[in-house]
């Protein structure tokens, strides 16, 4: 009854500039340029006061930065010059923009700090895309 369980596989890790929209299951890591707090509410649920919090930072690696939204316990991760992980990050459209997040079943996690310097010329938010449908006769 000795069942081997699969191993975990390594990660891949993705530059900034290969990110496109409706991907998910990026793994990168990214310094904070910059974080700004957009919304701070708390919400009385019953006996408790749930807080929602949401930060917009820029966030970027050698290739490109994007804008990364930060929720709740993440906001307070997002320092600017810290070097964070960004594991299992999806891509949210946002008004035509690409902004990367971290959902439920992604994780953010400080590390030591990264040995690169942050390409802020390349800004992957400020893309506008649209969608197309395409008729196939």
């Amino acid at each position: 009854m000795a069942e081997s369980k699969p191993g975990m596989r390594k990660p891949v890790f993705t530059k900034v500039d290969q990110l496109r929209p409706g991907t998910t299951g990026h793994t990168l890591t990214v310094k904070v340029v910059t974080a700004k707090m957009v919304l701070q509410k708390g919400r009385p649920d019953g006996s408790q006061v749930r807080q929602m919090r949401i930060a917009e930072c820029l966030v970027g690696d050698e290739t490109g930065v994007i804008v990364f939204t930060a929720r709740n316990d993440q906001v307070d991760l997002m320092k600017a010059g810290s070097a964070v992980i960004l594991r299992n990050a999806k891509i949210d459209m946002f008004r035509g923009s690409m902004r990367l997040a971290v959902d439920k079943w992604g994780r953010v996690e400080v590390t030591e700090d990264a040995d690169f310097k942050v390409k802020e010329d390349n800004n992957l938010s400020l893309v506008e895309y649209e969608l197309v449908n395409v008729v196939e006769e």
